[in-house]
């Protein structure tokens, strides 16, 4: 049974996201490293967030529940403000990088474009921030114990991976509504990014009441992805061809930088 929890929970934290991968970044090199890029400056957002709450543990009064609990609400608003910040970096230091490939390359136009780099970028920061969310639960899941024995909620794992999922799409949906954003000067959609970005961060405060989380962080899910959607040029019309493999160059697979 704890083999079937883990494989389970795993295979629905990451399946959409390794999928994503695999049919849209694997086959291209300069996609992967972009991929790993964006990983790396969640990664270095989160080394900074946890060394600040960690001094700020340390220095408070332990024994006080509010302060402790105020310190963890701190450490939550600190870390989403930290990962928008090193994302608006990595956009700045992408359109640098992507004027030198220009500047190298014999093509006249940008070998990856804003659109592929904003959705790579943001997969690596949603697969990042995945593994970090759930993976010492899947270690926790594979035994010994059972969970609820005591009274607690028996959908734990459950309610976990499937709020993974969520923020692993999320994430790759802010990266695209974010550098659109910042490309055409649309401050309001940042400004929409982080907010939900903290919203979606604040409900995980409802936990265990997973109904309470998780309902809400889908709906915000729904509407970022159709934001994100007609942001990177969507449509119903070119939607419904791609759904019937009709217009292959809709596939980001195939497509071209325009």
């Amino acid at each position: 049974m704890t083999a079937a929890v883990f494989f389970g929970c795993t295979f629905i934290a990451f399946g959409p996201a390794v999928s994503l991968f695999l049919f849209t970044i694997a086959r291209e090199p300069l996609r992967v490293i972009f991929l790993i890029a964006g990983a790396f400056f969640w990664l270095v957002s989160l080394l900074l967030a946890s060394l600040v709450w960690f001094i700020s543990v340390q220095i408070s009064n332990k024994e006080s529940v509010s302060q402790q609990k105020g310190l963890l609400i701190f450490g939550v608003v600190l870390s989403v403000l930290l990962q928008e910040t090193f994302r608006f970096a990595y956009y700045k230091l992408l359109k640098k990088a992507n004027e030198g490939l220009l500047a190298l390359s014999q093509e006249e136009t940008m070998p990856i474009s804003i659109r592929q780099l904003a959705y790579v970028s943001g997969l690596g920061f949603g697969f990042m921030s995945g593994a970090f969310s759930v993976v010492n639960i899947l270690a926790d899941s594979v035994g010994p114990g059972t969970v609820g024995i005591h009274g607690d909620s028996q959908h734990y794992f459950l309610s976990s991976a499937f709020m993974t999922m969520a923020i692993i799409l999320l994430h790759m949906f802010w990266g695209i509504i974010f550098f659109d954003g910042c490309e055409k000067q649309r401050w309001l959609a940042v400004a929409a990014v982080v907010a939900t970005h903290l919203l979606v961060s604040c409900l995980t405060f409802q936990n265990p009441q997973y109904v309470s989380s998780l309902v809400p962080t889908y709906i915000v899910m729904f509407f970022m992805g159709v934001w994100a959607f007609y942001t990177a040029g969507g449509s119903l019309r070119n939607l419904k061809l791609c759904l019937t493999c009709k217009d292959k160059d809709f596939l980001l697979a195939n497509h071209r930088p325009r």
